[in-house]
């Protein structure tokens, strides 16, 4: 039976996927209070969530890689290939360019150009590979997309549960099936696809998959409370119970003041737990560093 600690002192991977909210209930980004104001030298609400929670799950991450070891004050990061761990970034509830239809239909004007709403884009614009050069290269992408996108709407998540669930899925039938999936979701409140995420959850919880879902602004995060399961267990419309418990709830705005410690163990109170439950049910062990390290380098 494994336990967490055996599990963090092995080398299991578990590089965070990004998913954020850029739904119109956010704000005018030009607009000083919007959650997604561009402001020329201070964050937005977004962004100190992103940089203080994804530095979190992508350490989380650095450091099962290296077994729990500390590394000597003169090794870098990039000296071990850490420091640009490739992380996917996706956005919901917006239009994106260049998608658009050019529609003559009577009640609309001519040739008016119709950018369709996405839920699962890439937030370097490359659906072939959204991945972006750690936490750093996830906050470039992020300030160079919002000015091209027009935040809209609704509030959708079980697009982007669906899609890495699918990746999930997929490394189940590989040889190793060692990966293990965790998808940080940053939103600002009450989605709108209640009923499909339920069912995304619940599916998801036969996978090796988490959610940690952050809350931003000020919003009523009663929904994202339940969708924890931590009040009672969470079913899928149709009544079919989660498998395991898979999601944790973090709203940003009490930890806004908080030190870094007290979020990270907020953020990370159940990833531990829930990684070893999936393990235990499919009586897989995890590799120590020395058996995995000799076919997977993470090093230059």
């Amino acid at each position: 039976m494994e336990t967490p600690s055996r599990l963090l002192a092995s080398d299991w991977p578990f590089p965070p996927q990004v998913a954020i909210d850029f739904t119109a209930s956010n704000g005018d980004p030009r607009n000083s209070c919007s959650l997604h104001y561009i402001h020329p030298f201070q964050p937005n609400e977004y962004l100190k969530a992103l940089v203080a929670v994804g530095e979190i799950c992508q350490d989380y991450d650095r450091w099962v890689r290296t077994g729990g070891a500390a590394r000597p004050a003169a090794v870098s990061d990039r000296q071990v290939g850490l420091s640009e761990c490739p992380l996917e970034a996706f956005g919901f509830g917006a239009r994106i360019p260049p998608d658009f239809k050019v529609t003559t239909r009577r009640a609309i004007p001519a040739c008016t150009l119709l950018r369709e709403v996405s839920h699962d884009f890439a937030v370097n614009f490359n659906k072939d590979n959204p991945e972006c050069a750690g936490i750093q290269g996830v906050v470039e992408a992020y300030q160079a997309c919002l000015p091209k996108l027009q935040l809209y709407g609704p509030t959708n998540i079980a697009p982007i549960i669906q899609k890495v669930a699918k990746s999930a899925s997929q490394e189940v039938h590989t040889k190793e099936a060692m990966q293990y999936f965790i998808l940080l979701i940053l939103t600002d409140g009450v989605i709108t696809d209640m009923a499909d995420t339920r069912e995304a959850i619940v599916q998801a919880s036969h996978l090796p998959m988490s959610i940690i879902i952050v809350g931003i602004g000020n919003a009523d995060f009663s929904d994202m409370q339940m969708l924890d399961g931590d009040d009672g267990i969470l079913r899928s419309p149709k009544g079919e119970p989660v498998l395991r418990d898979i999601v944790q709830f973090v709203p940003f705005r009490n930890f806004k003041h908080a030190s870094p410690a007290a979020l990270a163990k907020s953020v990370l109170a159940e990833v531990p737990n829930q990684v070893v439950d999936y393990y235990n049910s499919k009586g897989i062990k995890p590799k120590v560093p020395s058996e995995y390290q000799s076919s997977r380098p993470f090093g230059p």
